[in-house]
């Protein structure tokens, strides 16, 4: 296994992790990535003195990504400056607003404020969701390139879980009548792209993981975990070489052999890991007919997450409004189906606001801030005009943070600003827009999601929000630290593992 050559095509928060573990255990790696910073969705964004995360901006499961560290033989605490959020985030129904905490005791006050006769469904949530957690959290981490994996003894445990054929909106309905409550609980399917009323109820363990564990801000922001990982990565005797898009994974005798550049340079390889966003890498990334199994026809079939318009904006004045905040449109169930089902933007639109610069001066110059703007809209299967669009539905965005919060006077204050459509993100290589990738539909989990292991070539392998577990940091971690194991396990290459997930499991 010793100087095995592994190259890395993509310098996302997955081909990142599986790089460093791969270049610990004594791979010879090399990472192409085609922009200038690594971190793909996960990146900076850096304009006249504010500094934005492109993406994510919640970090959740946080032993996940000491688990990926400690893989790589390093502490995380040496890289990154890390802290909890109390609040974790402010929801505001029309001005009716709720905060939420960790502190279960202070919650249940909130919740019996808001709706009252409610607070002991949260004793209910804790204590029935911690069963499906404990008993799906170990299937998470188990590579699904073989269907037998389907009835290992994990799987069959979390089988009864599941809760097949529910909703994650109704499987809430065990626990709180009112429907606003519910939607606390549930607006946490957007980090699948999804609607919580489509949405499969086993994953009522993602809001569990936050009223278990909290969220966590990294100072300077989350993508600076992807650059944190880059330095690891180099420090462990990988290359990275960015600016250097790949135009092509050379595939000789059904194996992938190497990589084409776009300047033409080729590099061979014994293994390959690609963490282009799947859609873009399948329909781009190979010769026509190379690949049987996600041929264009079916790419287009496959569901996919909704799509975010965004607004990056620094601004020359710092509000005193919480450094998370969701605003729901008033009919929230509409809002969804307008863009799941009837491809449409909204009138009354639901828009997320991290504000964190009220926690972080690092963000912005003294006495300013970096505001951060997420909108949830149709994915571009649905072909809206953007470029005809965009300035109206800016407009409402920010004219639904005006009236919703303190900042009345934003736009007098935008110093500099960026706006990202779902035609941008397209044209930056994410398929159909689609900011989250696949869908999680139930025929897109588990073995029916595609592998981490590429069906149909030996040594290469999938990472990234597109192949198993799914979307979200965590998952993505989680996705290449499988997929670097199924390398290891190809050459026959002993490694260590590293499990603080266990003591979680216990003490949740």
């Amino acid at each position: 296994m010793a100087g095995k050559r592994v190259i890395v095509v993509g310098g996302g928060p997955g081909g990142l992790t599986a790089g460093m573990i791969l270049a610990q255990r004594g791979c010879s790696v090399t990472l192409f990535e085609k922009e200038v910073r690594v971190g793909g969705r996960n990146r900076t964004l850096e304009m006249g003195g504010f500094v934005f995360d492109v993406g994510p901006t919640f970090l959740m499961m946080r032993y996940v990504l000491d688990e990926a560290f400690e893989l790589a033989g390093k502490q995380i605490a040496d890289y990154l400056d890390i802290s909890d959020l109390d609040p974790m985030y402010v929801l505001d129904f029309n001005g009716e607003r709720i905060e939420i905490t960790t502190d279960h005791d202070r919650l249940k006050q909130e919740i019996a404020r808001v709706f009252p006769g409610e607070e002991q469904g949260l004793d209910a949530f804790m204590q029935g969701e911690k069963l499906r957690f404990d008993r799906m959290i170990p299937c998470l981490k188990k590579d699904y390139s073989n269907f037998s994996a389907m009835y290992a003894k994990d799987m069959r445990r979390a089988l009864p879980h599941l809760s097949l054929g529910k909703s994650l909106f109704g499987n809430l309905g065990r626990y709180f009548a009112s429907e606003k409550l519910r939607v606390c609980f549930t607006f946490q399917a957007k980090y699948l792209g999804m609607s919580p009323w489509q949405c499969p109820a086993a994953f009522t363990i993602i809001p569990f993981i936050e009223h278990s564990f909290g969220i966590q801000h990294v100072r300077g922001g989350l993508s600076r975990i992807s650059e944190a990982m880059a330095k690891v990565l180099e420090e462990n005797g990988g290359t990275l070489r960015t600016s250097s898009p790949v135009r092509r994974v050379l595939v000789q005798n059904g194996r992938a052999a190497g990589v084409e550049l776009d300047t033409g340079e080729r590099m061979e390889a014994d293994e390959v890991v690609i963490n282009a966003d799947f859609g873009h890498a399948m329909s781009t990334l190979f010769d026509p007919g190379v690949l049987r199994k996600y041929t264009p026809t079916r790419l287009e079939r496959m569901k996919y997450s909704c799509s975010t318009f965004m607004l990056y904006l620094g601004l020359d004045k710092l509000y005193d409004e919480a450094h998370h905040q969701i605003l729901f449109a008033a009919d929230y169930r509409k809002n969804i189906e307008d863009i799941a089902v009837h491809g449409r933007v909204s009138e009354d639109l639901s828009v997320y606001v991290r504000n964190a610069s009220i926690n972080d001066p690092t963000l912005a110059p003294a006495g300013k801030s970096a505001l951060y703007v997420l909108v949830p809209v149709p994915n571009n299967t649905f072909g809206l005009d953007w470029a005809a669009i965009k300035d109206r539905v800016r407009a409402r965005v920010l004219d639904t943070i005006k009236s919703r919060t303190s900042m009345k006077d934003i736009e007098s204050h935008i110093e500099v600003e960026r706006m990202v459509t779902p035609a941008i993100w397209a044209e930056q290589g994410v398929h159909n827009g689609a900011t989250f990738n696949l869908a999680h539909t139930l025929g897109q989990m588990l073995y029916l999601r595609p592998h981490n292991r590429y069906q149909g070539f030996n040594n290469c392998y999938l990472v990234g929000g597109g192949t198993h577990p799914g979307s979200g940091l965590p998952t993505i971690y989680e996705s290449g630290r499988i997929s670097a194991n199924l390398v290891c396990e190809q050459f026959g290459m002993p490694y260590q593992a590293v499990d603080l997930a266990s003591d979680y499991l216990r003490d949740a």
